[in-house]
């Protein structure tokens, strides 16, 4: 009988150069993973947001590299180059790589971040689940970003997904059954578990309004979850400044369109509407503290996804 041969026919691991001193050090073994791409409905630019807060922010060293050119559809996502007055600079070369990174309290971790494959999906998830074995990952966790009918004024819900009900009961109270387009992450999820490694999921909730501008407060609140999930301390100082500006932004267009408050006040009368009477947790908080958790978005959520799925 043959097996499932998707993506299988060719060496997953001719798909990476890693750094093989880092690769092979016994320090890397079980830590945890943080992964998260760009290009799938990154709504809010929360997974470009978070990509740049760790990169930016923490020590870094490289573990290894993936080959773009096996990856990318170049004519699909066309990476972007400068021109200035006679002559090209500055190409963006599209990148994804392995890192291994240092907390806000020294404590190591691995970030898998860059560009989603265009191709190749399964040979890549099988190239990364052999690395979470050779690691001995202790915990994957992802993170994207998808919008939502919700209100700016409210808490950024959260659903979470994957194999760890302690990290899932309580946080997602919306529960659907719903077929979605799938992200490289999901993929990801299933070979990982699998694989029976352990991996949890955030979807992060943008106001769907929104979702085309850079939301601060949903990577803000990602990193918050990421960190809560791993017993990371990640920095979140810059995306709460940005945050503020944001706010003051939308106040201004809010104060200057009556039509415009008319939509947020029907979302929040929606968005209370559902909320009322859930009980939650927070991995952010302890039993007695009040702090954001996930929503509660029911038959309304699902009217927005399928009108997403069909084109409106």
């Amino acid at each position: 009988m043959l097996e499932r041969i998707s993506g299988s026919l060719l060496d997953p691991d001719a798909l990476y150069v890693s750094n093989a001193e880092l690769f092979d050090d016994p320090s890397l073994r079980g830590l945890n993973l943080v992964m998260g791409f760009t290009g799938f409905a990154d709504a809010g630019h929360v997974v470009k947001q978070i990509t740049a807060e760790l990169l930016d922010t923490l020590d870094s060293e490289v573990v290894a590299v993936f080959d773009a050119d096996q990856l990318m559809d170049y004519r699909s996502r066309r990476p972007h180059v400068t021109f200035v007055e006679d002559h090209l600079q500055d190409y963006q070369a599209p990148n994804l790589a392995l890192y291994r990174l240092v907390d806000g309290l020294g404590k190591p971790f691995l970030f898998l971040a860059g560009f989603e494959p265009d191709l190749q999906w399964e040979r890549f998830a099988r190239a990364v689940v052999r690395i979470v074995e050779h690691l001995d990952v202790n915990l994957v966790t992802w993170i994207h970003s998808i919008p939502m009918p919700v209100p700016h004024t409210r808490p950024v819900g959260v659903t979470v997904h994957g194999n760890r009900p302690e990290l899932i009961e309580g946080i997602s109270v919306w529960k659907p059954t719903v077929e979605v387009p799938a992200a490289v992450g999901h993929i990801l999820e299933l070979r990982l578990t699998e694989a029976g490694r352990n991996i949890a999921g955030y979807v992060m909730h943008v106001p769907h309004y929104l979702a085309e501008a850079e939301y601060p407060n949903a990577a803000v609140a990602g990193l918050e979850y990421l960190g809560a999930a791993t017993s990371l301390v990640l920095p979140t100082d810059r995306l709460r400044e940005a945050s503020r500006e944001v706010g003051r932004q939308i106040a201004e267009q809010l104060e200057a369109s009556e039509e415009v408050q008319q939509v947020v006040s029907r979302l929040e009368t929606r968005y209370d509407e559902k909320a009322e009477g859930t009980v939650r947790r927070s991995l952010l908080a302890d039993e007695n503290d009040e702090l954001p958790n996930a929503d509660a978005l029911g038959a309304a959520v699902e009217a927005y996804l399928a009108s997403k799925e069909s084109g409106d």
